[in-house]
């Protein structure tokens, strides 16, 4: 899985592409750790258009993500997932946990 990180103004993206699961805990817990932490930084965002899985590991570390976030009062927001993924965070019931939007 590939990941990038974007920071314009004080919204931070985290871009993914590839498959979510539990191989990438590490990777996305780096990815989002250094944005809790950054003072300038008051929403995150987890661009999902090109994730193409995801998985029960996936779903808890985006709650893992949520817990942290909002101990650091910073609002977290799923973007543009795609048929599968948003399939799948209906199911989980994610839309009443984090704010789920399309921007394209």
């Amino acid at each position: 899985m590939a990941i990038n990180i974007q920071i314009n103004d004080r919204s931070a993206r985290i871009a993914m592409a590839g498959r979510f699961d539990f191989e990438v805990h590490r990777d996305f817990k780096n990815a989002y750790m250094p944005l809790i932490n950054n003072g300038a930084v008051r929403e995150i965002e987890i661009e999902m258009s090109k994730v193409d899985y995801l998985d029960s590991a996936a779903l808890g570390m985006l709650m893992l993500l949520n817990e942290r976030a909002k101990e650091a009062s910073k609002p977290v927001a799923l973007l543009n997932a795609s048929n599968v993924v948003s399939q799948v965070l209906e199911v989980a019931n994610f839309s009443k946990i984090f704010n789920i939007r399309n921007t394209v």
